[in-house]
């Protein structure tokens, strides 16, 4: 799957960009694309230091909490519900545990503690694995669920919006965690139904309807505050968290008897190794995408979502948003700069540049996660994890168009 998907990217380009010269009289495009080979090479080396800094820092953290016992902890209380999930993965397996954080940290918007334990999870998966180059069930589900990014506190939207002059930064909220809500739900049915799991199992309703409760309460409360509170409480919300995970894994490390800096420093040197090996696959995945937007292939298919929309006369105002829509799979910066783009062209509260919020907050650059969580264990068939992974993506745009027509059409 994902040496079609390279070469795809490649192919696609080529006759956009012969289209580009030959009817469009644009004979810089081959220019554009040559460039944007090197520009994404060089951000491929840009990504890879964060991803050093980053992934030597928490992993060193994530290896006291290992010989602490809290992850294994996570493990054993949650074996029971990755049992049904996951029945490949033994109970009270570390990896369970490293889940478990990676999905909580995805949850409040933490991404730089978010990755690096869930590179340590696929990595403690991968040793599970009988065909080291082909993805399991369970690594599949693991990088569907990351990828489709649910989010209770999306803070770098109202950040975007407060700097566009938008007067409620946080009018997109609910928004939001209704469409991030759908993409997981339909990314984890999608999943399910491939490998036959039993969603409906009393054991995972029994996990699942709390948790759904308990985020369908949060959410209630949440909307009471106003937009100063909500910003105010989402910034302390996760810095809190992030320093309060440090303090628990060091504490609890040391009262039970972990050298700690000898833990960290142990787990830094498995970050930098992990890291290293990064590099290849951020490069040939970033440069097929770079190739991809510059050859014009992205702005036919808005041309022709378009057209065919106003073909059937129906309403065309999302059609403003899509460029969002469409970069996200494979450029966080780049869906930025759409959404940017929206807000000051269309108005930072116009139809498109709400349903380009709710698009940015509700999905995830799906292509960057499986260049990222695949390559770190070199895996090279993907199965059906890019199929459900697109599933869950264009879930969340569908219902981010559809709760922006509910709440502002």
């Amino acid at each position: 799957m994902l040496n079609m998907l390279w070469l795809g990217f490649f192919l696609v380009a080529a006759v956009a960009a012969l289209a580009q010269w030959l009817a469009g009289g644009q004979p810089q495009v081959f220019a554009a694309m040559v460039q944007a080979l090197f520009a994404m090479a060089k951000l491929s080396v840009e990504v890879m230091v964060l991803l050093f800094g980053t992934l030597t820092l928490w992993l060193g953290f994530l290896r006291i909490a290992e010989e602490a016992g809290v992850v294994q902890w996570l493990a054993k209380v949650l074996g029971p519900l990755f049992a049904k999930l996951m029945p490949e993965v033994p109970r009270n397996h570390p990896a369970l545990g490293l889940i478990t954080l990676n999905f909580a940290a995805n949850g409040l918007g933490l991404d730089n503690a978010a990755t690096p334990m869930g590179l340590k999870a696929m990595k403690a998966l991968q040793a599970l694995n009988p065909k080291p180059d082909t993805a399991t069930n369970a690594q599949i589900l693991f990088l569907v669920l990351n990828a489709s990014s649910l989010t209770l506190l999306p803070v770098t939207i109202f950040m975007y919006r407060m700097q566009q002059g938008a007067v409620d930064p946080t009018l997109v909220f609910l928004p939001i965690l209704l469409a991030t809500s759908s993409s997981t739900l339909v990314g984890l049915l999608a999943v399910a139904l491939v490998q036959r799991l039993p969603i409906f199992s009393p054991v995972l309703l029994a996990y699942l309807l709390p948790v759904a409760l308990g985020l369908a309460a949060f959410m209630a409360l949440l909307t009471t505050f106003s937009a100063a509170a909500l910003a105010s409480l989402s910034s302390l919300l996760g810095n809190f968290t992030l320093f309060a995970l440090i303090v628990l894994f060091v504490s609890f490390g040391a009262y039970k008897k972990v050298p700690v800096y000898d833990s960290f420093v142990a787990g830094a040197k498995e970050g930098f190794d992990v890291a290293k090996g990064l590099l290849p696959y951020l490069v040939a995945m970033l440069c097929a995408i770079g190739v991809f937007r510059a050859s014009g292939a992205l702005d036919y298919a808005l041309d022709g979502i378009r057209w065919c929309v106003q073909a059937l006369e129906m309403d065309a105002r999302f059609v403003d948003a899509l460029p969002t829509a469409l970069v996200k799979p494979f450029s966080g910066s780049a869906a930025r700069a759409m959404l940017i783009e929206t807000m000051q062209t269309q108005g930072v509260d116009s139809f498109a540049a709400l349903a380009a919020a709710t698009i940015q907050g509700s999905t995830e650059t799906t292509f960057y996660v499986l260049a990222v969580y695949f390559g770190a264990v070199g895996i090279q068939k993907a199965r059906h994890a890019v199929p459900c992974a697109l599933v869950a993506e264009l879930a969340g745009v569908v219902a981010a168009i559809g709760v922006t027509y509910w709440f502002f059409g």
